[in-house]
C-alpha cells in the first residue's frame, strides 16, 4: 500500500507546535508558577501558546492507531503475516513504555538517580498499542466502536470517588485517572496520561484507517465531513454545559476571555470535548493538506516520518537549552536544583514569551537536517530491525 503523505505532514505540524510547548514549560519565566490557562492570571498570548498545543497528543495517539491500522493491512496476505504484524506491535508498545521510564524520563530530569518518574504520551502509546495488538482481531468497525464507546463515555468515571487504598489508586491512575503519587521525599510518581481515555482515541484512529485506504479524491471530503460534525457536536455540547467537560465555561471579565474559558477544555486526562475540539481540527487538517505536495509540506514530512527519533532528541535539547539559558544568567551547575519531579531550573532563572519562541524555532531549524537524515538512513537501512523501533 502507498504511503499516506498527509499522514506523515499532519504529524510533523504537531511535532513541530509540540516544541513549543516543552521550550515554554522549561524555559519561560512564570512558567515554574503560573498555569498558562488560568484565566484568572495568564494573558491571551500565554494562554493561546499552551493551547495550540493541545493538538499534538492527540493526534499523535490517534495516527498511531491509523498506522498501526495500515500497517496490518498491507500485510493482511496470511495468517502468520497477521500473526507477525500483530507481534511487532506488542513489541513495539513494549519497547515504547521501556523508553519512556529510561531515555525519555531521564531527558524530562536529568536526574541519574531516577527520583521522578512520570509517564506521558510515550506509555499511553505503548500500552494502546499493546492492547491493540490484541483487539485488532477484531473488524475495524467493531475496534473503532469500542473507541467511540470510551472516548463519549470515560468522562462518567469522574463520578467515582477517589480510592483511599494506596494500590488501587495507583491502579485507577494508570488506567483512568490523572495522578500525583509522593511515594519519599526521594522519589514521586505522575501518571499524568492514564491509558483507557487515550486508547479510545487510538482506537478511533485505527478505525479511521478505513478511510485512509481510499481514493484522495473520496477521503478528503470524508475526512473533512466527520472533522466539521466533530466541532459541531463539540460547540452544541460545550454551550450546553452539562457533560463532557469537569470545567464548565463561563462569562469572563471580556468576550475574549470568554471564548478562552469556551476553548478551555481538560486534558488530564482528556474530556470528550477536548477529544471532538482537537481530533476534530486535527480532521480538518488532514483533510485540507491531503494530496498537497509544496515546500512546506515537504518541510513538515521531514519531521513526520521520524516521529520518536524526533519526540527523544528534541527533549534532550530543549533541556540543554534550559541549562545554557541558567549558565548564560549567571547561575552556576551547583546552582541547579534536584528532587522529585524537579527539572533542574533556578528559581530566578527564565526568559520572555518572545524569546522562547525565538529558542523553539532554533530547535526547530537545528532538528531539520538530524531528521532528516536519520528519515534516509531509515530508509535505506530497512535491514535492521532495531530501526522500526525509533
Amino acid at each position: 500500500m502507498k504511503r499516506v503523505t498527509a499522514i506523515d505532514i499532519t504529524r510533523g505540524l504537531v511535532m513541530v507546535i509540540m516544541a513549543l510547548d516543552h521550550v515554554r514549560d522549561l524555559l519561560h519565566t512564570p512558567a515554574l508558577t503560573q498555569n498558562p490557562t488560568d484565566l484568572a492570571t495568564t494573558t491571551p498570548a500565554i494562554f493561546m501558546t499552551r493551547w495550540i498545543t493541545h493538538l499534538c497528543a492527540p493526534t499523535f495517539v490517534f495516527l498511531s492507531g491509523t498506522s498501526a491500522y495500515l500497517s496490518l493491512k498491507k500485510q493482511h496476505a496470511t495468517a502468520e503475516t497477521n500473526k507477525s504484524a500483530r507481534s511487532f506491535l506488542l513489541k513495539r508498545g513494549l519497547v515504547l513504555i521501556l523508553l519512556e521510564l529510561t531515555v525519555i524520563n531521564f531527558a524530562f530530569w536529568f536526574d541519574i538517580r531516577f527520583q521522578s518518574l512520570m509517564l506521558q504520551v510515550i506509555y499511553a502509546i505503548g500500552g494502546g498499542l499493546v492492547i491493540l495488538s490484541i483487539v485488532s482481531k477484531l473488524p475495524a468497525k467493531q475496534v473503532g466502536l469500542i473507541g467511540l464507546v470510551i472516548v463519549f463515555g470515560h468522562n462518567i468515571l469522574q463520578l467515582v470517588p477517589t480510592f483511599t487504598n494506596p494500590a488501587a489508586k495507583l491502579l485507577w491512575a494508570l488506567f483512568f485517572r490523572t495522578d500525583f503519587f509522593p511515594v519519599s521525599p526521594t522519589f514521586a510518581l505522575l501518571v499524568a496520561y492514564p491509558l483507557i481515555p487515550w486508547l479510545g482515541i487510538m482506537l478511533v484512529g485505527y478505525a479511521c484507517g478505513q478511510l485512509m485506504e481510499r481514493p484522495m479524491e473520496q477521503r478528503k471530503p470524508l475526512l473533512l465531513r466527520i472533522g466539521v460534525g466533530a466541532l459541531a457536536l463539540f460547540v452544541l455540547l460545550r454551550f450546553l454545559n452539562i457533560y463532557g467537560d469537569p470545567a464548565p465555561w463561563a462569562p469572563q471579565k471580556s468576550g475574549l476571555f470568554t471564548f478562552l474559558s469556551f476553548i478551555n477544555v481538560t486534558k488530564y486526562p482528556p474530556s470528550l470535548l477536548y477529544d471532538l475540539l482537537m481530533l476534530g481540527l486535527m480532521l480538518v487538517f488532514l483533510s485540507a493538506i491531503d494530496g498537497a505536495n509544496n515546500r512546506f509540506t515537504r518541510w513538515l514530512t521531514v519531521y513526520g516520518k521520524v516521529p520518536m527519533f524526533y519526540y527523544i532528541l528534541h527533549w534532550y535539547l530543549v533541556h540543554l537549552s534550559m541549562i545554557g539559558m541558567s549558565l548564560l544568567q549567571g547561575y552556576s551547575l551547583a546552582d541547579l536544583p534536584s528532587g522529585p519531579l524537579n527539572f533542574g531550573r533556578p528559581a530566578g532563572a527564565g526568559v520572555s514569551l518572545e524569546l522562547v519562541y525565538v529558542v523553539w524555532l532554533g530547535l526547530v531549524v537545528l532538528l531539520y537536517p538530524l531528521c532528516k537524515w536519520y528519515g534516509k538512513y531509515k530508509a535505506a537501512h530497512a535491514e535492521i530491525g532495531w530501526l522500526r523501533y525509533v
